[in-house]
């Protein structure tokens, strides 16, 4: 499709840990190796510096809008995006990202990420079966497909035509 973007991976607890091997294991039927990936913690300079923060829990959000209440405006859950995405429809012809972005956050409130929810959540597998991490890759593809059709549509058509 050619899209640029530069994705980094960063969270709330300790850094250096390795992927669980589930993860891995996952990741590898997708064509994708993890075996070398370590956490790292989230900090301040990195959120400023991105365009989008994704988070899989509401917790996640409020702690990236502590670090930098400036990245609230494109801070959000992945379901919460994906959710307010599909109300404000696919970015348009000449609709920047940064627009689309601005659209779908309209109207959020911080109380919105007082505690947790099934609708906002990705439900974490740490320490549950294999089965419990298959959800969650099943839970995160879905999701991650529809905003790449809601957010990166006018570039998907463009390398149809």
């Amino acid at each position: 499709m050619g899209i640029d973007a530069h994705v980094h991976s960063a969270g709330l607890l300790f850094a250096g840990q390795a992927a669980s091997a589930f993860s891995i294991a996952l990741l590898r039927e997708r064509g994708l190796d993890a075996s070398a990936h370590r956490s790292r913690k989230m900090t301040r300079d990195l959120l400023l510096g991105a365009d989008l923060v994704l988070g899989m829990a509401r917790e996640h959000v409020r702690e990236a809008v502590v670090l930098a209440s400036e990245a609230w405006p494109r801070t959000f859950t992945l379901k919460e995006l994906v959710r307010r995405g599909a109300m404000v429809g696919p970015r348009q012809p000449g609709e920047t990202p940064a627009q689309w972005l601005a659209a779908a956050s309209a109207g959020r409130s911080a109380a919105e990420l007082m505690g947790s929810s099934e609708a906002d959540d990705v439900a974490d597998p740490i320490g549950q079966s294999q089965g419990a991490y298959e959800r969650m890759v099943a839970e995160v593809e879905d999701h991650v497909d529809r905003l790449v059709g809601l957010l990166w549509a006018v570039e998907r058509e463009r390398a149809r035509a």
